[in-house]
């Protein structure tokens, strides 16, 4: 819960430093006086909105901090020990604000994104404010009033998971369906010009081995020439050839080798030269011997690599990649056939998926009508205690599995009757602005009954409540102060003499400034202040005497 507030330089507020205890704490002060500032205040701890307005004219900054007390609140131990932040039974709140407007965040004395705070007073305060039965009108507002209550959490973590799984399979789906035109056409001209390339049938490395087998045949004439006049140099002229020539150099060599033995490698080099010679002009007969001008085989290959060329043009590759472009085409035609199978699946997938939320959205909305009517009970009671004694309170669940959403099938409607023999009808239709407050703060009572939140502050929702309802609400509120922490900002002195404590707002001047300070009261300032709210700023010995006749 919460057990300390310190506020500095907050609007009008210089300093403060309020310690709260377990029950219902009232809170009053005169019109004006800035009975919810401490609520303000707390709210930036919540993590509100800030701005350099927040700041006291003439400070640098605003800082507030606030300390819980954590012995019965698990979930929000659980939260800070899994974000680092523990310290162990207690959690510290704080915010500053700069006169520029930039504000920092820290919990625990852990600077921290402003995110967290908000996320880690969710677990520790509940704010009820004074114009939260207006939403209430709002069909949206009544379902999450209703889950509320009935703590669907796991259920519309469900629902919203699988909400959420639908909607991905939807759009693959939808993305897949609108480009099957385009598709369809791309697979019909793939098919074209994969077929015409089939026919064709180039071999990965046929179209290198075709150009060359060319360029031998076409220049076949030349070949042959020009091997024979090599061979007639080697080995074949009677003038002279070289085999010839270097036989006779061999032969002085071994002379000299005789001579000389230093010699023996010049020998020795002629030699090799000589079978060099032999060997070469044996290859080229050899060559000679397998070359063959096939005029009709020149004519095929004439006009492969000329087809190879035209279809390489056709296709805008180079013709030494057709090959390749041709293998290319053939996986995205196989792509797009896996495509048209994939399609198939997602459809199939979408009704698996569908049918896994419809199961979940249908448990979810089979436990809103338990609660509903469990609901329906309380709330009719509490309308009873509330000076509405004839009427009747109902939740109207329309579950309609083609209207999914991310919670739920299920649309709903509170109805209502304040009168005897009106039939039920929307809340918004025939509650008047009192009998919408009453029905609100009942609401908003039984419903918080309901959360762990260990402190809940309800800020001024008793308006246009008075009388002997005023009494019903405080009695309502200080019975949910037995259990849970209660700050109550109120007007109404019916509600403020059911605190368990009792702290007053006061606006003063001083040294022409303007000050907001708040205490709690004791039993003798209590009796004062509610005898003010009883009369106003006359205070009778009359006046005095109801306002103890409440404390009691």
């Amino acid at each position: 819960m919460l057990c300390q507030l310190s506020i500095n330089n907050f609007a009008i507020v210089r300093f403060l430093e309020l310690d709260f205890k377990a029950g219902m704490t009232s809170i009053t002060g005169e019109t004006g006086a800035g009975k919810s500032i401490a609520i303000d205040a707390l709210g930036l701890c919540l993590g509100n909105r800030s701005d350099a307005n927040t700041v006291r004219p003439g400070a640098n900054k605003t800082e507030v901090s606030a300390r819980f007390t954590l012995h019965d609140v698990p979930l929000a131990k659980r939260w800070l020990e899994d974000s680092d932040l523990d310290a162990e039974d207690e959690c510290i709140l704080r915010r500053t604000i700069n006169s520029d407007g930039r504000s920092r965040a820290y919990i625990n004395g852990n600077p921290v994104p402003v995110t967290q705070l908000k996320a880690i007073g969710q677990l520790l305060i509940g704010v009820h404010g004074q114009h939260a039965h207006h939403a209430m009108l709002k069909s949206e507002h009544q379902l999450n009033l209703l889950d509320h209550y009935a703590n669907h959490k796991i259920l519309l973590d469900s629902v919203s998971a699988s909400y959420q799984r639908c909607k991905q399979v939807e759009n693959e789906l939808k993305h897949l369906e609108q480009a099957q035109h385009e598709r369809i056409s791309r697979q019909q001209l793939l098919q074209y010009q994969v077929e015409e390339l089939n026919e064709f049938n180039l071999g990965l490395e046929e179209f290198d081995e075709i150009e060359q087998e060319h360029k031998r045949l076409a220049n076949g004439t030349d070949l042959i020439e020009r091997c024979q006049a090599g061979l007639h140099l080697l080995t074949e002229s009677d003038e002279g050839n070289i085999e010839s020539l270097l036989n006779k150099v061999a032969s002085i060599a071994d002379t000299l080798q005789g001579y000389d033995e230093s010699l023996a490698p010049i020998s020795t080099m002629i030699s090799d030269a000589l079978i060099q010679v032999q060997e070469s002009a044996s290859e080229i007969e050899s060559y000679l011997s397998s070359l063959e001008l096939d005029p009709e085989h020149f004519a095929y290959l004439e006009k492969r690599l000329s087809t190879a060329m035209q279809l390489a043009r056709k296709h805008h590759v180079s013709a030494d990649k057709l090959a390749l472009h041709h293998q290319a085409l053939m996986n995205e035609l196989t792509e797009l056939a896996d495509d048209e199978t994939k399609l198939d699946g997602i459809r199939q997938q979408l009704e698996t998926t569908r049918n896994a939320y419809l199961t979940n959205a249908q448990k979810l909305s089979q436990s809103r009508s338990r609660y509903a009517k469990e609901l329906d009970k309380l709330v009719t009671q509490s309308i009873h205690e509330l000076n509405m004694p004839k009427g009747k309170f109902t939740i109207q669940i329309n579950h309609n599995p083609d209207n999914i959403s991310v919670n739920g099938c299920d649309s709903i409607e509170f109805m209502v009757t304040t009168n005897p023999g009106q039939p039920l009808q929307p809340i918004s239709k025939v509650a008047s602005g009192g009998e919408l407050s009453r029905i609100g703060l009942g609401i908003q009572v039984i419903t918080a009954k309901k959360v762990a939140t260990p402190t809940l502050i309800f800020d001024e929702v008793d308006v246009g409540i008075s009388g002997p309802t005023a009494s019903v609400v405080g009695r309502m509120l200080r019975s949910l102060g037995e259990s849970t922490q209660v700050l109550c900002v109120t007007h109404l002195p019916q509600v403020a003499g059911n605190g368990h404590q009792h702290m007053f707002v006061n606006k003063f001047n001083k040294g022409g400034n303007t000050e907001t300070t708040m205490q709690t009261l004791d039993k003798d300032q209590r009796v004062n202040e509610l005898a003010r709210l009883l009369g106003g700023d006359v205070i009778t010995e009359n006046t005095l005497a109801n306002a103890r006749e409440l404390l009691q």
